[in-house]
């Protein structure tokens, strides 16, 4: 009688067990959510030429079919997670076995022996917590599933779901996470370095724990070798391989993180908070290889100008404790708060002398920096160097790596500068450079900068003149003029020419080329400023910020990047409105096309701005900018299709180079967001166009030279180009001229020698 108690007691049991998961069965939730599967991909941003450059979300993932995993990963991560996969029902009991007697011996509550398949289970449906009832719930979920899906599915749904670092959800993002590669081009070693991210991806993080995450790595090579997964020779080869992963900030092939946060926000403001979910692809207009020409340029000029103005000193100070704990804390707090920016990285100074300076990175590492690392902050080391200028140790510093493992003293430039480039038949943008760099600030100087720009908004002046009746050859005085308040707008007026001097007469043409500032105010003060403030609203500018008084004539009013872009493009594509725009279409998940651009293309009438002769006057004009005027630097382009117009404003608080060639407008801007003086001798020909030059000689490197066509209603008389008659709304015209001469009307030689 007593030998039948243990009996019955484990009837009892297994009664009561069986009851358990009897109710447990019926309470489990339905599967619904892995039948149809709506992963959760972020929002993607590609150039044109289907180039990555942004990605918007919480949860970095790339959705791959099963299929299209490459034999090396999915047997790295059987290897590491569930050999006898494709074995068991979903369930591996021996291993279950196995795993609670290791569980009962310790006295723990360590899961184990979890398949894929409930790892799946876990992921979905249960919480974290670690409880023999959610073991339980666990494996009834897994032979739910297994019932449901076949091992194909459940495979892809593990290899896309599970979290393995660094915000990256499944193999494909991890793969381009760590390796900076797509998932196909894995080798075995990285495959196994992914494959033992699932266990515990901050512990195996070959970037935080290289020594822990090795180990692993080679454990999960040898199963792959004992399995058979990979022969002898390969996992040689495996252990011998030397992972390179990708660098931190380096993401993306092409750096353009204005571009990408414009088509967040588009894609925001039409799906809300679904944007970062759906799967949604943003295409660009932007090509990749004239965004980095665009990058390239606007650093070397950036950088050009900050270095001439000298060294400022450390970016700040701190009081390094003496006990070396304590100051190493402090430093990695400094370097935290300061942040490196792309390629220049904080620092802290240790030691420092003319001829040696120690710096700190944090975690104990320090760098010596010597000879030609320390010349472009040499009056900082001098012994006459006072006050925050001075070096010393506890200073905040940037240096740069000029060299492997040999690096510079370098440091954060104040002033900011813009590069917007578009197709002049569509208006499509190129290549944007919104500042120099997107992580130190955010504000897009293209697109949200409203600048006066000075001499550069001269040839929608003189464009309004041309319809006044004006022609290149017309002479206008180059004298001192002294303005009326009431034509200001605010008090007396006595502008000067930028160089301070005055030429006297000379012919339109030639005034712009030198961009004589007299002469602009006298052709305003003749064609009248209200006038000429209605007349650039064909250009797109908001006629608001171009109050109509004299000193329109030389850029006072507020234009941004991208109005300029759009409003030279009308003298590249023969008179037609092209409005720059950004983003060709989006792509939902699926493949569809849910929003599509449409622009306005150079020939439709309807988007006429001006009248075709007058574009091609004002662009003969601005191409002698280029060959004789303020922007003879360009000639070093070798082109002859090339024109524009510098701009420097008062007080060269702004530098500007807006210009083109036939197919290409681009505009560059040099100043500080705060507006204040770039330097007594800087101009637009100085900063902004050799900017504007070193984008231009990529952009173009392909593009053969498009010569000027003459259009209907254009002669040419003595080397000049002149309407050849007046057309119906044109406006008035001083001079009507024929090939045969002057045609009847006011004295054309009366009109042409006239001195305003």
């Amino acid at each position: 009688m007593l030998a039948a108690l243990p009996i019955a007691a484990a009837l009892c049991g297994a009664l009561v067990v069986a009851l358990a998961l009897l109710l447990a069965n019926d309470r489990l939730p339905p599967l619904d959510s892995l039948i149809d599967y709506r992963p959760r991909i972020p929002l993607r941003v590609y150039t044109a030429d289907n180039v990555l450059i942004g990605e918007f979300g919480e949860e970095r993932r790339t959705y791959v079919k099963i299929n299209e995993v490459p034999d090396l990963m999915k047997n790295a991560v059987l290897a590491a997670e569930d050999a006898r996969f494709f074995e068991h029902g979903g369930v591996d009991f021996i291993g279950i076995v196995r795993s609670a007697g290791v569980n009962l011996l310790s006295s723990g509550k360590e899961q184990g022996a979890s398949t894929i398949t409930m790892q799946i289970a876990r992921e979905f449906f249960l919480s974290p917590e670690k409880t023999y009832t959610r073991k339980i719930v666990e494996i009834l979920l897994a032979l739910r599933i297994e019932e449901q899906l076949t091992k194909e599915q459940i495979l892809e749904l593990y290899m896309n779901q599970i979290f393995l670092g660094k915000r990256a959800y499944g193999f494909a993002a991890a793969a381009q996470t760590y390796f900076g590669k797509p998932l196909a081009d894995i080798t075995a070693a990285e495959a196994a370095m992914l494959a033992g991210l699932p266990k515990a991806p901050s512990r195996f993080n070959p970037l935080v724990n290289p020594k822990r995450a090795t180990e692993r790595q080679r454990y999960i090579l040898k199963r792959m070798r004992d399995f058979n997964f990979i022969d002898e020779s390969a996992y040689q080869a495996a252990l011998a391989q030397e992972l390179k992963y990708a660098a931190s900030g380096t993401d993306y092939q092409v750096n353009a993180p204005y571009v990408a946060e414009i088509a967040r926000q588009a894609a925001f403001d039409l799906y809300k908070e679904d944007s970062y979910v759906a799967g949604l692809k943003v295409y660009t207009t932007i090509l990749a290889q004239d965004q980095a020409a665009a990058n390239e340029a606007l650093k070397q000029g950036v950088l050009e100008y900050d270095r001439r103005y000298g060294y400022r000193g450390p970016e700040g100070f701190i009081d390094l404790a003496a006990n070396a704990a304590k100051a190493e804390e402090q430093i990695e707090s400094a370097i935290g708060e300061a942040g490196d920016l792309e390629e220049f990285l904080a620092a802290v100074v240790l030691e420092a002398s003319p001829a040696r300076v120690l710096v700190s990175r944090g975690k104990g590492s320090t760098i010596e920096i010597t000879g030609p690392g320390l010349k472009f902050v040499a009056n900082s080391l001098s012994p006459k160097a006072e006050g925050d200028r001075k070096m010393r140790p506890g200073a905040i510093v940037r240096i740069t790596e000029s060299k492997p493992k040999q690096f510079e003293l370098t440091q954060l430039p104040e002033v900011e500068s813009a590069l917007v480039a578009a197709n002049t038949e569509d208006g499509s943008v190129r290549a944007l450079v919104g500042g120099f760099n997107f992580n130190q600030n955010k504000f897009n100087r293209v697109t949200q900068s409203i600048r006066q720009p000075g001499s550069s908004f001269k040839p929608f002046i003189y464009s309004a003149a041309l319809e006044k009746g004006f022609m290149t050859t017309t002479i206008i005085n180059d004298a001192p003029i002294s303005i009326d308040p009431a034509l200001t707008g605010g008090q007396v007026w006595d502008p000067k020419n930028y160089d301070g001097t005055f030429s006297g007469p000379m012919q339109m043409r030639t005034a712009l080329a030198k961009s004589k500032n007299m002469v602009s105010i006298r052709i305003l003060q003749n064609i009248g400023p209200k006038y000429a403030q209605d007349y650039i609203t064909r250009f797109g500018f908001e006629a608001e910020r171009n109050p109509a008084f004299l000193t329109m004539a030389l850029g006072a009013g507020s234009v941004t990047p991208w109005q300029m872009v759009g409003a030279f493009s009308i003298f590249a594509n023969g008179g037609f409105r092209v409005d720059p725009y950004l983003i060709s279409r989006i792509v939902n998940q699926q493949g569809q096309v849910v929003a599509k651009a449409q622009p306005s293309h150079a020939g439709d009438e309807s988007m006429r701005a001006i009248d075709g002769r007058n574009a091609f006057i004002m662009d003969s004009m601005m191409r002698d900018v280029v060959q004789k005027g303020t922007a003879t630097k360009a000639r070093s382009l070798k082109r002859n299709d090339l024109a524009g117009k510098t701009g420097t404003t008062n007080d060269s608080h702004d530098a500007w180079f807006a210009g083109y060639s036939p197919k290409i407008a681009a505009v560059a801007w040099v100043g500080f967001d705060t507006p204040r003086k770039l330097g007594d001798r800087e101009t637009g020909g100085g900063l902004a166009l050799p900017i504007w030059i070193k984008y231009m000689e990529k952009a173009l490197r392909n593009s053969p030279e498009v010569p000027q066509q003459v259009p209907n209603g254009v002669v040419q008389i003595n080397g000049d180009y002149y309407y050849s008659e007046t057309r119906p709304g044109q406006g008035v015209s001083a001079v009507g001229i024929t090939e045969g001469g002057v045609s009847s009307g006011e004295n054309a030689e009366q009109i042409k020698n006239q001195v305003f």
